[in-house]
């Protein structure tokens, strides 16, 4: 405590950034301030604080601090420094997710459009899409109304042959000089108001094409078209009539019972209620204020920033606003209505967090006991050098030797941290061999320490293997290979879910009702399924890059057949043998050899 209060004396005058240590050097919180040398010494007075609060500064062993030259730049850095530790007293939205985006790639010279989750200053983006609405139907929308294309091939000066999408006329065929740069832009110009919600000119064209299909007894089609148009009409019914049509905005409300936090989330794009999202979390050390201010820079690091952004005045607006203009490259207006449809839309998100946090109490604590308790227990259990925060999961995945490849899982705190997942493709080992294979990728793994990717990688405290025995003697020979001391290692064998540490020959078996095993059992079986899923889509593309080329019997006229009556490779791959006859020029008995193709890929 002593060199704690030699350092207070020692805080400036300006803003920046605090970060609290524990006893075993754990970043257990971050914070931001105006003015360091207030903010912090607040936490060591001896006025009565709240439970979270005293119980942070209980455990603070250290801190350090980083001068920022404004309080917009302390905002950011405080992030940035929350993402990197995920710290125990910080409020974190955990369960937070990406929702998809529809790009226009308007830097391209003919743009094409696209689904993503990730968004980059380089192009048009529409949305987030939730609540129901399909993202890839939209575009199936635009390409099939205003022939946008899909793909990204490259538009070159010798024309490339015209693709299946032209000749079912989603696509102009650009790639093929088809159309000139002109007749393409002014398409592109349709799609882009039709994305920002003027939806009555599709949907008078999909009426119109699902009128000719329905006349040329194509029923099939005719009824894919009716569920565009069905679609449209729900989008177009959650317009709210008495919000301007130009009007994007997020509107954020907290409620907090000081040991859980929930907050509420509504999306309007356009005019149009795009749907909402209630995010739940512990309560933080920090006020009311912090935390919303938190939640809501955690949150736009990874989505789309809009015009405004409608929340109550507890946030701090300056730094707010100048951290949301950096990220959107634009002014964002932070908006505290006081009445009207704005004011009416704040309460409705105050009144959904409230009613989350309620009502959701008892499987918050439930998810607890299943992640934070039962790494503490896992602790005990297996005798860990340290609490295991970070836990890295490994698994091979192979058939017979071919396409070998690792994937990485990481379980921040117990709780799956997709955004920390690895993959790897096995480049050293021949044939079938998972041993020799765990130690590749574990090798690569674990040069990452120390290095500069050691910011994407970084240090776990527990690393799990996927076997018995076997495997974490294989992966120690890689430990000791490479001095690693200060990370625990331990093996998960399926059969009888025994787990094997290193500091003893008998294994542990952990009673299957406890949460600490079911966390092991957890986290394996992501490995396994992440593992398997890159296996597959390795595999898959080799088997599927020329699918229908390689069905004997199908030319090109039984392709083109076959894509005018399905539309997708997976319909094809989905249909009976009756309804593949359907196709023009498809027989009983090629139908039969489609179906059996598919089948046995």
């Amino acid at each position: 405590m002593d060199v704690i209060r030699e350092k207070l004396k020692l805080l400036p005058d300006c803003p920046g950034v605090y970060v609290m240590l524990d006893g075993d050097g754990v970043v257990i919180y971050v914070g931001k301030a105006r003015v360091l040398k207030n903010r912090v010494r607040q936490y060591f007075h001896s006025s009565e604080k709240p439970v979270k609060v005293q119980a942070m500064v209980d455990s603070i062993a250290d801190f350090y601090y980083i001068v920022a030259p404004t309080e917009a730049d302390a905002l950011a850095l405080e992030n940035n420094l929350i993402k990197k530790y995920k710290p125990k007293y910080n409020i974190l939205l955990k369960d937070d997710k990406t929702y998809p985006y529809i790009k226009v790639h308007t830097r391209e010279e003919f743009p094409h459009i696209s689904v993503t989750r990730r968004i980059k200053k380089d192009g048009r983006y529409f949305g987030p899409f939730m609540g129901g609405v399909n993202c890839k139907e939209i575009v199936d929308i635009a390409a099939k109304v205003y022939h946008i294309r899909t793909c990204s091939a490259p538009v070159k000066e010798k024309p490339a042959k015209p693709c299946l999408d032209y000749h079912l006329g989603r696509c102009l065929a650009p790639c093929a000089h088809m159309c000139t740069r002109e007749e393409y832009a002014a398409r592109v110009e349709k799609a882009l108001s039709f994305l920002a919600g003027n939806y009555e000119e599709a949907e008078d064209l999909l009426k119109e094409k699902m009128a000719h299909f329905a006349e040329e007894e194509q029923f099939e089609l005719a009824l894919d078209y009716r569920d565009k148009i069905q679609m449209l009409s729900a989008l177009k019914r959650r317009r709210i009539t008495s919000m301007p049509k130009d009007v994007d905005a997020d509107i954020w409300a907290l409620s907090t019972n000081g040991l859980y936090t929930a907050a509420s989330l509504l999306v309007t794009r356009k005019g149009i209620m795009q749907g909402s999202r209630t995010f739940h979390a512990d309560a933080g050390a920090g006020e009311s204020g912090e935390s919303l201010t938190s939640l809501i820079t955690q949150y736009y690091t990874a989505h789309e920033v809009p015009h405004e952004v409608i929340l109550d005045e507890t946030a701090d607006d300056e730094a707010l606003a100048a951290f949301l203009k950096e990220k959107a490259g634009r002014g964002v207006e932070l908006v505290h209505p006081k009445f009207g449809v704005k004011k009416e839309l704040l309460d409705m998100a105050a009144t959904n967090a409230k009613d989350y946090l309620e009502k959701s109490v008892s499987s918050i604590e439930h998810r607890d006991d299943m992640t934070i308790r039962a790494c503490e227990r896992l602790k005990a259990l297996l005798g860990l050098g340290r609490y295991p925060k970070r836990m890295e999961c490994y698994d091979i995945s192979d058939i017979s030797g071919v396409d070998k490849v690792g994937s990485m899982v990481v379980f921040t705190d117990g709780e799956a941290d997709k955004y920390e997942y690895r993959r790897f493709r096995i480049k050293t080992v021949e044939g079938a061999n998972d041993f020799a294979s765990l130690q590749e990728v574990l090798r690569r793994r674990l040069q990452k320490l120390g290095s500069d990717e050691e910011e994407r990688f970084p240090r776990p405290q527990l690393i799990v293997i996927d076997g018995g025995k076997g495997q974490l003697s294989a992966v120690k020979a890689i430990f000791d290979e490479m001095d690693i001391t200060d990370i625990d290692l331990v093996s998960l064998a399926k059969q009888e879910e025994e787990v094997f540490t290193l500091h003893s020959e008998e294994s542990i078996k952990i009673d299957r009702r406890d949460y600490a095993l079911k966390m092991l059992q957890r986290i394996r079986d992501e490995a396994h399924r992440f593992a398997i899923t890159y296996f597959r889509s390795l595999h898959s593309k080799r088997n599927l890059e020329s699918v229908l080329e390689g069905i004997d019997g199908v030319g090109k006229k039984k392709r083109l057949a076959l894509m005018q009556k399905f539309g997708t490779i997976d319909k094809i791959m989905h249909a009976s043998v009756e309804e593949l006859c359907a196709a023009e020029g498809i027989g009983e008995e090629l139908a039969g050899r489609i179906k059996t193709y598919f089948e046995n890929l």
